[in-house]
């Protein structure tokens, strides 16, 4: 009966994870304009089950500690009650913040779950240690990175377009040999012998032609930025897959019948499908309510998100995509001086009460299950 409850309780949790955060990877392609909704989710849809699967392999740190090993006892962290109250309150958490377009931290809702149902359990005996160094200072420490990071890269990119217009071509070319004029040489052997050895340079494709070189390669600079925003923005969601299913498919390690890769499939599935029924709301935020986003913008943000996030799976430490993608969009709008900061401040409450929310409810079924069985 429990394992089953428990079974139901972690797949709506990881259904109310894709439907909030699945789109946030691809919101600056929304936004931008480089693809429709339709078009958008399919790429964060594909990205995102890529990384989940990846985090078989590549993300077992997250999974000891998403246990709740070191927060709880282990005596309690080893019961079903438990696990099956911080994963129902953390969906309900996330679920509610997705009706109301919020995105919100699934790992915030999980943190404030298992220390509701620890503090309820425990009469106040949590370790406050791993609370701080393992959880908290990270989720707090990432949308100032985040930020900062987002702002720098954003600089350098617009000094780079504005020594290279974005909307010419470049190309590869050759300089002709019985092009170079040997007037003006006071040697003559080294003219004729520089004469000889064809002169390689970049340049417009124009200028290219007028010093009637031969093209080798045409690189288009406003399709090769538009490649790297969608490669970039594919990243982001394979790195929130990477580091979001681990600590889902945590809480059913203790259920019995399920293997490690089977409880990632599933963990997987139900991200995919929350996802593709649910991420509508959360995308408009995202894609349009934040700040205006353009295609430098977008590719500015997708590469500090998905730089940040894979980062911190390699080496285990659990910070949110949420805070990380927020925080490099709300540090290119401060750039751009175009940032919405009433609707940054509503995020931010949002984050506030995650916490207290999720742990109520968590603190709230632990007391019902306890009581009824």
């Amino acid at each position: 009966m429990l394992a089953s409850i428990l079974f139901i309780s972690v797949c709506f949790l990881a259904y109310a994870n894709g439907a909030n955060d699945n789109f946030k990877g691809v919101a600056s392609l929304f936004g931008s304009g480089t693809l429709n909704y339709r078009l958008a989710l399919t790429w964060a849809t594909v990205t995102t089950l890529a990384g989940s699967i990846a985090a078989l392999f590549l993300a077992q740190t997250l999974l000891v500690k998403f246990s709740g090993k070191g927060l709880a006892p282990d005596a309690l962290i080893h019961t079903l009650p438990f696990m099956i109250a911080v994963a129902g309150s953390a969906g309900l958490t996330v679920i509610l913040a997705t009706r109301y377009g919020f995105p919100v931290s699934t790992t915030h809702a999980l943190l404030g779950a298992m220390a509701g149902s620890t503090l309820l359990a425990t009469s106040g005996d949590i370790s406050f240690a791993p609370l701080l160094n393992n959880f908290v200072l990270p989720l707090l420490l990432s949308p100032l990175v985040a930020l900062v990071l987002a702002a720098l890269v954003y600089r350098v990119l617009i000094m780079g377009f504005k020594r290279q217009r974005i909307e010419s071509d470049l190309c590869l070319c050759v300089e002709n040999p019985d092009s170079l004029s040997l007037a003006g040489n006071a040697n003559m052997s080294m003219a004729i012998d520089s004469a000889t050895v064809p002169v390689l340079s970049v340049d417009s494709q124009n200028v290219c032609a007028e010093r009637q070189a031969s093209l080798i390669l045409g690189i288009n600079l406003q399709r090769l930025r538009d490649g790297l925003h969608f490669c970039s923005a594919g990243a982001v969601c394979f790195a929130r897959g990477l580091n979001d299913t681990p600590k889902i498919a945590a809480l059913l390690l203790l259920a019995p019948g399920f293997d490690l890769q089977w409880i990632i499939i599933l963990v997987a599935t139900a991200m995919l499908l929350g996802g593709v029924f649910n991420a509508r709301r959360v995308a408009e935020t995202m894609s349009h309510k934040i700040t205006p986003i353009t295609h430098d913008q977008g590719l500015s943000a997708n590469l500090v998100t998905a730089f940040l996030v894979i980062f911190a799976s390699k080496f285990g430490m659990p910070v949110s995509t949420t805070h990380v993608s927020v925080g490099s969009l709300f540090g290119i709008g401060l750039v751009s001086g175009k940032a919405n900061t009433g609707v940054i401040a509503s995020i931010a409450l949002s984050w506030l009460l995650t916490l207290p929310c999720s742990a109520i409810c968590s603190a709230v079924i632990s007391h019902y299950l306890s009581s009824n069985l």
